[in-house]
């Protein structure tokens, strides 16, 4: 596999920014679209677990329905695809039997082989400290897959913009979540930038390298 070249992976991320407007005219092909789904995927999560789910919103009613409970964001219903992600809440011992069925059936192993392994995960997870904030641990993984999806994207050439300006429960509700076992963390837009949007063109604003980053 050929790397990236410093310099492209440099330019891309310099040309990312949080998209405010979008145009509505444009959409993102659906190659394009399903590697990002793929990028989604393959984000890493601690056990490699993944408590979360995403849920992609291109219809324009059901984005009309979320605008508001978005204070009013204009990204929500000009954006191509709209991403909500989402954790599955209070996890039980068999959300990681699932987990470990999924792995002895990828690596062609026996779950009996890998019991020490899923005996970790519940012992921490589920009944251990972390069991005290799983979903707030969850919720962190999730935001690791949200910075993930935003390269890759920005490695593509799509604007993306983070939304924390929204109302979780509000959400909940209107996508049916907690009958499902999930709950919103957070979003994101997906499409392309409007020629009218005026930050596009600001300089990105960083602390010097200096300041951020120290070799010990």
């Amino acid at each position: 596999m050929t790397p990236t070249s410093t310099a492209d992976l440099l330019e891309h991320l310099t040309w990312r920014y949080a998209t405010k407007q979008f145009d509505p005219a444009k959409t993102i092909a659906p190659e394009i679209w399903s590697a990002l789904e793929d990028s989604l995927v393959l984000t890493p999560s601690s056990y490699g677990l993944q408590p979360w789910k995403f849920w992609v919103i291109t219809s324009p009613d059901l984005k009309a329905q979320l605008k508001p409970l978005s204070w009013n964001q204009s990204q929500v219903t000009d954006c191509s695809h709209y991403v909500v992600f989402s954790i599955r809440k209070n996890l039980t011992a068999e959300d990681v039997d699932r987990f470990m069925a999924r792995t002895a059936e990828v690596r062609s192993v026996s779950t009996d082989s890998i019991a020490g392994y899923r005996n970790v995960i519940v012992n921490d997870v589920v009944y251990g400290a972390r069991s005290l904030h799983a979903n707030e641990w969850a919720a962190r993984q999730a935001y690791i897959a949200l910075g993930n999806f935003m390269t890759c994207a920005a490695l593509l050439n799509v604007d993306t913009c983070p939304m924390e300006g929204i109302d979780p429960a509000k959400y909940d509700a209107l996508l049916g979540l907690p009958q499902k076992g999930y709950a919103t963390v957070v979003a994101c837009a997906a499409g392309y930038r409007s020629e009218d949007d005026k930050y596009a063109t600001l300089a990105k604003v960083r602390f010097a390298k200096s300041e951020m980053v120290e070799t010990l």
